[in-house]
């Protein structure tokens, strides 16, 4: 070991991450619910103010610190891209689409749509990001499953990026 101790997430890095927990907490409502995406919305940023969450703190705090023009365009686009970014996620998947835990299966919707559209992202920071979110929200083991279903996407999607990486 070299003794060098990891670099601490710059302010952005942190705003962009509590926007990816903003998103996928946003699309499991979404996908439990029925409600429209914008209702979802309209109701996250205005928990801000409700003084009766059990969780009112760190709810405040990840509102504060995220960056909300990128869980805007998250939310917003994994369900207008839903159809497509299934398609390209299906066929990696063990199971049916329908069979996934939704937690996982919004944590996947929303590194497929990373992957497949925010190109200025590297993959292996979507995919880390995917696993951590799966780490926090999902089932004791989901993130190995994220993790795997990323990769093989980061393959397909970005596979000049990925081989270039492996080099």
């Amino acid at each position: 070991m070299s003794g060098e101790h990891p670099r601490a997430p710059s302010a952005a890095q942190l705003a962009r991450r509590a926007a990816r927990e903003l998103a996928v907490q946003g699309l499991y409502q979404w996908q439990m619910t029925g409600k429209s995406i914008t209702a979802v919305e309209a109701e996250f940023r205005s928990q801000v103010a409700d003084d009766d969450l059990d969780d009112h703190e760190n709810w405040h705090k990840v509102m504060e610190i995220a960056d909300l023009a990128l869980f805007h365009e998250l939310l917003h686009n994994v369900v207008r891209f839903k159809a497509e970014l299934d398609v390209a996620i299906s066929p990696l998947l063990d199971r049916r689409l329908e069979d996934l835990d939704p937690i996982e299966l919004a944590i996947l919707r929303l590194g497929a749509y990373e992957l497949s559209r925010r190109l200025e992202v590297p993959y292996r920071v979507v995919i880390n990001e995917g696993v951590e979110l799966a780490k926090s929200f999902g089932a004791t083991d989901g993130h190995k499953y994220v993790n795997g279903i990323l990769d093989k996407l980061a393959g397909r999607l970005r596979a000049a990026e990925v081989a270039a990486r492996r080099r």
